[in-house]
């Protein structure tokens, strides 16, 4: 690399400059921070915590220290990043709801499935766990490697050397850039039991591996609800997702009713917020079928669901719940980890346990050439000793009469410094008779144990012996047997009831409303029939513009100045509590269209529909009602007209009204039905536009704004045919010159 003298400004593209850096930046991320190592499963936040943990001795049997001191050491020696990254790190470690094996014993406030946050690291204490001293087991051994630390002053693991497969175990998960992780937690008991089948014979099938691993176990519990084909596929590619919902059961009570309680839930659920949920969903009116949720746990989950009575099924209840709500969720399964703690890949599940597999057959080489040179340098020593005991006095002249005893014994008897030093160190008490059989039947020992070990180091097969034993071991001490490695989330189908539950959700119990709609747009639904007053409030320069009486069942229709109309359900309308939302929220209505009228939808209806150039047409109220945000066209406007009128048609005739304040009655047959268009002319004008139209009965008269009534007597000089200009209003007509 050249030298770069000091203050030297080099020229260099943007471009170039920020790719090299950012790709930087994103190997850190990947391989430093969010993929896990596919041989011990630990991040290196996680790895150096348990280092720092170990360090401190704060093994299963030792006493806890403050999780501050912890953090203190894991930061200021080994992880370079942020307190409260690391104390979140450990904090997980210890949670039992988090990780289904902990690695840290946590004493003081870790949180809990409500979604509370541990207390600050200064009240908390913590030790390591069996399971965490399985994974540093043989690191005194040369069993890994070390290197140096950020600062250079200490030394930390590359890898654990990991006596079980904390990757699958615990499972993992992480964002980095451009790649992500998610891997569920495993029984132990079941991983064991394929690795064993895998050392046997590594030419075994994924299928036959799912024979041992059904499937995830979470720390929660849960049921699993997909087939066992969906399984086998996630787990042959790496990618995939497992639908876990909550495990409940049915309680009798008293006359014939009954309680649901959850006592198992889904992983990584807040119950606390999850109890919200239902809640608002039952104050929605989204959960017909059930009346009330309570949270009674203690210790252990306990949430009682009470249906609205005792005629409802608890599977459709329950079906019900688990489609609105997280007591079923849908956990993603990627594989995404570093193999050979370098280069990041999706592994299936043999994969995985075959990574393992290396891994341990490495560490099992590595510790025993080291037990190896262990057993050499004593044997070394134990043989200078036996030459000791047959020479017995010789050694004592030798030691009492020469100045440089060390150089006469290596001469005298042939030993090397080593066995020298050893001799020139022995107590007086080991020259007793005892202490020579004990040296060689300690020399028996090790050299069998050196014959053993050269000789499994020399066979495969016996690696494999030797990895199977240790497989076993751990099996018994957290496998299916014990009381930690029982199985806790079990599997089940989803019952084929969705119609049923579909037809449910579509049900909406039926009671009054009053829908409000501001001038401006603002919607809001009350409960009951409200009369109008001036006690509901509205937003600044905000004022009433529809105050409809419906129910919670109908369907609101809304006509807008563009031509189409738009429908709401009114039981998703927004509740009166606030001052409403924007009706734009919920169809799609561009700015400058404003709305001509509102109302509660009848089968059947019909509708007299018009525009500001006079034209106008009697749709049926079923052709209009949209199915979409995106609304439905009825009428059809050209550049610079607006819809203006939408009446109902209730009598024989129509009464049109202009800007030119001129009237006209016809009789309605001269109005065609149309599902679509712009009609025919009603009125017509030399300028200005239409101004009102409605449908009224010629017996009982034409009601005006100001609610009077002129009776047809009155009116006899207005009626025409459709398409006339018509003649100015009688005298007394409301000066806006509207209807009614």
């Amino acid at each position: 690399m050249a030298t770069v003298l000091k203050d030297e400004i080099r020229s260099e593209s943007l471009d170039k400059a920020l790719s090299e850096r950012y790709l930087a930046y994103a190997l850190s991320t990947i391989t430093q921070r969010a993929l896990p190592d596919a041989r011990d499963g630990l991040k290196p936040v996680h790895r150096r915590i348990l280092w720092a943990m170990r360090l401190l001795g704060l093994n299963p049997q030792a006493g806890f220290k403050k999780c501050a001191r912890v953090v203190g050491d894991a930061m200021g020696k080994f992880h370079p990043h942020g307190e409260s990254a690391i104390y979140d790190a450990l904090v997980r470690l210890a949670q039992e709801f988090a990780v289904r094996y902990p690695l840290v014993e946590g004493q003081g406030n870790f949180g809990n499935i409500d979604g509370d946050n541990a207390a600050a690291m200064r009240y908390t204490e913590s030790r390591l766990t069996e399971a965490a001293q399985a994974l540093l087991e043989g690191l005194d051994e040369d069993a890994v490697d070390f290197r140096t630390t950020y600062s250079g002053e200490d030394e930390e693991p590359v890898v654990l050397p990991a006596a079980f497969p904390n990757l699958l175990a615990n499972g993992a998960s992480g964002i980095a850039v451009g790649m992500a992780t998610s891997i569920s937690p495993h029984n132990l008991g079941e991983l064991c039991a394929a690795l064993i089948a895998l050392i046997e014979n590594p030419n075994t099938r994924d299928a036959t591996l799912l024979k041992f691993v059904k499937g995830p176990d979470f720390p929660t519990g849960g049921v699993i609800v997909d087939d066992r084909d969906t399984i086998a596929e996630a787990y042959r590619t790496g990618r995939g997702s497992f639908r876990v919902r909550a495990r409940w059961s049915k309680e009798e009570g008293a006359r014939g009713t009954y309680i649901i309680v959850v006592d198992q839930m889904p992983y990584q659920v807040q119950k606390a917020k999850l109890i919200e949920n239902i809640a608002e969903l039952i104050e929605a009116k989204k959960l017909p079928l059930l009346e009330d949720v309570r949270d009674e746990s203690a210790e252990d989950v306990r949430l009682v669901l009470v249906p609205k009575s005792r005629t409802v099924e608890p599977e459709l209840l329950m079906e019900q719940l688990f489609r609105q709500t997280d007591l079923e969720t849908r956990i993603g399964l990627n594989m995404n980890v570093l193999d050979g703690g370098l280069i990041p890949r999706v592994m299936s599940l043999k994969d995985t346990l075959q990574a393992f597999i290396n891994h341990r057959r490495e560490v099992l080489e590595r510790r025993s050439a080291h037990r190896l040179r262990k057993i050499a340098n004593r044997l070394e020593v134990l043989e200078g000793y036996l030459a000791v005991y047959l020479n017995l006095d010789k050694v004592i002249k030798i030691i009492r009469t020469e100045e440089e005893p060390k150089s006469k014994l290596m001469k005298a008897f042939g030993l090397n410094e080593n066995q020298a030093e050893a001799i020139l160190n022995m107590r007086l008490r080991s020259l007793r008779r005892l202490e020579e059989m004990e040296i060689r039947n300690e020399h028996a020992a090790l050299s069998k144990e050196q014959k053993d070990l050269k000789k499994m180091l020399s066979s495969e097969k016996l690696k494999s012996e030797r990895l199977i034993e240790d497989v076993k071991a751990i099996d018994a001490k957290f496998g299916l047997k014990t009381e930690l490695g029982k199985r806790r989330t079990q599997f089940s189908e989803a019952p084929a009831i969705a119609e049923e539950v579909a037809a449910i959700e579509a049900y909406v119990e039926k009671e009054p409303i009053t829908v409000v709609c501001s001038d401006k747009g603002w919607i809001r639904a009350f409960k009951g029939h409200l009369e109008e007053d001036d006690s509901i409030k509205y937003r600044e320069g905000d004022r009433r513009r529809f105050w409809l009486h419906a129910e919670t069942t109908d369907r609101l229709m809304i006509f807008a100045t563009d031509g189409r109309f738009f429908t709401l359900e009114c039981a998703k309308l927004p509740g009166g509590r606030g001052l409403g939302e924007a009706i734009r929220a919920f169809v799609d209505l561009s700015p400058e269209t404003d709305l001509v009228e509102a109302f509660p939808h009848k089968d059947g209806r019909k509708l007299l529909l018009a525009s500001t150039s006079g034209h106008g047409f009697i749709t049926n109220e079923d052709e209009a009602v949209a199915m979409t945000r995106s609304g439905k066209r009825v009428m059809n406007l050209p550049a610079g007209v607006e819809a203006k009128v939408c009446a109902f048609v209730e009598g024989d005739t129509v009464a049109v009204v202009g800007e030119n304040r001129k009237l006209l009655l016809f009789p309605v047959s001269e109005v065609p039905e149309m599902a679509r268009g712009r009609g025919v002319i009603l009125q017509r004008y030399k300028d200005g536009h239409l101004e009102d139209a409605t449908v009224f009965d010629w017996s009982q008269g034409l009601r005006d704004e100001n609610n009077r009534v002129w009776p047809s007597a009155e009116l006899k000089d207005w009626r025409g045919a459709r398409a006339q200009a018509g003649r100015i209003v009688p005298r007394g007509w409301p000066r806006s010159g509207r209807f009614a």
